[in-house]
This record gives C-alpha cells, sequence and structure tokens, in this order.
C-alpha cells in the first residue's frame, strides 16, 4: 500500500501547455483593419467612384447578356483546352519521337508567347488564311474567320490546352509505377488501367490546378478584345463607360461581375475536389488528432478516428 502512494507521489504532474501570447499580430491586425475602415468610408465618400452610375448599370441587361457571353467563351474554351491538353499529353508521353516533338512545339509556342499577341493573330487570320486548298477542292475559312466569337474560343482554347497538357501529364506521372504493372498482371486492359487505377488517383492532383486554371481562363477572356469581340463582359462595360464618359464605375460593375462569377465556380471547385478527395481517407487515434489539431490550429478533413492499439503486457 506504501509502495502504491509512493509510486502515485513519485509520478509527475501533468503538464498544462498554454498558447504563447502575441501582442503584436493583434496590433498588426488592429492597425489593418483600421486601413481597411478608412478605405471604404474614404471610397464611400469619392464622388469619382460614381457610386449613383455605378448600382445603375450594375444588373442593367447588356451587362447580363454580356456576362453570359463571358460565360459561355469560358466553358468552350476550357473544353478545347482540356481535350486537346489530354492528346498533348498523350503525345508528350509517347515513344514515338514524331509525337513527341510535336507536342513539345506546340508548347513550346503557345506557353512562350503572350496570349494578347495570340488573339491578335487569331483577329487577323482572315488575312493570311482565306481558303484551304486540298490539290482537287477548295474549303472557305470565311464562316469561321468571319466570326470574332469562334475565333475568340479557338484562341483561347489553344492557348489553355498547352497548360492543360502539363497538368495532365503531372497527374498522370504521379501514380506509381507499379500500379499499373500490377493492373496489366490482373489482365485489365489499357482503358480498364486508366480509368479504374490512374485516373482516379490523378485526379485528385488534376483537378486543383483544372479549376485554377477555369477561373483564370474566365479573367482572361477579357483579352479578347483583342480578336476584336467586344461582347464579353469587360468589352460591353468599356462600350458603355465610352458612351457616358464614365469608365470608373463601369470597371467597378464589371469587377463586380467578375468577383460574382469567379467566387460560384470557387465553391463548385471546392466540392469537386472533396469528391475526388474520397478514398484519401487518413487513419488517427483520438490523441493523434487531437495532437495534429493542435499543431495545425484546426482539426483536418479527411480524418477517420480509429481506437488506440491495446498495449500487449510484457
Amino acid at each position: 500500500m506504501s509502495n502504491k502512494v509512493e509510486n502515485r507521489r513519485s509520478q509527475p504532474e501533468r503538464i498544462e501547455a498554454k498558447p504563447l501570447r502575441h501582442p503584436g499580430r493583434w496590433v498588426l491586425a488592429t492597425i489593418l483593419l483600421l486601413l481597411v475602415v478608412w478605405f471604404v468610408i474614404g471610397a464611400a465618400r469619392n464622388e469619382a467612384y460614381g457610386w449613383d452610375i455605378y448600382f445603375q448599370y450594375l444588373f442593367d441587361t447588356r451587362i447580363a447578356i454580356a456576362g453570359l457571353h463571358t460565360l459561355a467563351i469560358t466553358l468552350l474554351g476550357m473544353l478545347i483546352g482540356v481535350v486537346g491538353g489530354v492528346l498533348l499529353a498523350v503525345m508528350r508521353m509517347s515513344p514515338n519521337p514524331v509525337f513527341n516533338a510535336v507536342s513539345w512545339v506546340f508548347l513550346w509556342i503557345f506557353r512562350g508567347t503572350p496570349i494578347y499577341v495570340q488573339l491578335m493573330f487569331w483577329g487577323l487570320i482572315g488575312a493570311i488564311y482565306d481558303s484551304i486548298s486540298l490539290g482537287f477542292t477548295q474549303i472557305s475559312l470565311e464562316p469561321f474567320t468571319s466570326s470574332a466569337f469562334a475565333l475568340a474560343v479557338v484562341g483561347l482554347g489553344l492557348n489553355e490546352a498547352a497548360y492543360m497538357a502539363e497538368i495532365v501529364r503531372s497527374g498522370v506521372s504521379s501514380v506509381p509505377e507499379g500500379q499499373v504493372e500490377a493492373s496489366k498482371a490482373l489482365g485489365m486492359s489499357w482503358r480498364q488501367t486508366m480509368s479504374r487505377t490512374v485516373l482516379p488517383q490523378a485526379m485528385r492532383i488534376i483537378i486543383p490546378p483544372t479549376g485554377n486554371e477555369f477561373i483564370s481562363l474566365l479573367k482572361t477572356s477579357s483579352l479578347v478584345v483583342a480578336v476584336p469581340y467586344s461582347l464579353e463582359l469587360y468589352g460591353r462595360s468599356m462600350d458603355i463607360a465610352a458612351a457616358l464618359f464614365q469608365p470608373v464605375p463601369m470597371l467597378l460593375v464589371a469587377a463586380t461581375w467578375y468577383l460574382v462569377i469567379t467566387s460560384l465556380l470557387m465553391i463548385g471547385q471546392h466540392y469537386l475536389e472533396r469528391y475526388f478527395e474520397r478514398g484519401a481517407t487518413r487513419q488517427l487515434t483520438a490523441r493523434q488528432l487531437a495532437s495534429l489539431a493542435d499543431a495545425e490550429g484546426t482539426i483536418p478533413s479527411n480524418v477517420e478516428v480509429i481506437n488506440a492499439p491495446e498495449k500487449k503486457g510484457r
């Protein structure tokens, strides 16, 4: 009995960790908050912003239709970018030297030149090529070259394909080669290996940068005025601004619409990433989860709590 009492007395008391105080952070946060409040109040009182014109044209029908045009250009351009990116990635990883060289030259040109220069080139494509000669007949390109919308979509799509090719290639390359060999050993075809083994794992790496590229493409669509195509959000806002001689409030209108659309796309990207993160759950004990939460300052996602294994007595 006395030994037990002595053992309890000899055991160290439980250490209660207290978080360090950081008064400097709170001072800096207060200063930043005051600066933000000062800027907002100053902007609200500044007549140069033209808030009356801003609220008048924020929900204008022409602006709303221009927003739909922007979404259409972005969706179609991204579709071309994804399909072209997959094809270029396959060619880039192909052992065929011709496929590899063609994909490398495509990436070199479209990633090495500014998108604005490329769109200017597509706007002038009708002056360079009016038809394609096949020897026995000629195909007129006028239906394509006369459509500024089609030129804008193709210009953005081909540029996006160059970036999507590297995203797809990096995602596929991230899957260990041993898993592909194991799938082949199980008798899976190339299609089954890609759909059941490679792509489900690669999508967790492909989806986040693809979502970022989609949002970036939405904002890049403002450059299609170089084609020229001015029925999208930025171009339409600037047309109205030129008629009103008020560029600042119309720029704020365009910026607001871009912010709303990109915010919705970011929410969709978040849930899409969660969908493809299934199967990446980490198993931690309650104690490990508590330690990880203390270290990161938040409870991590994709964690499954399991019971701690019982210690075997000696």
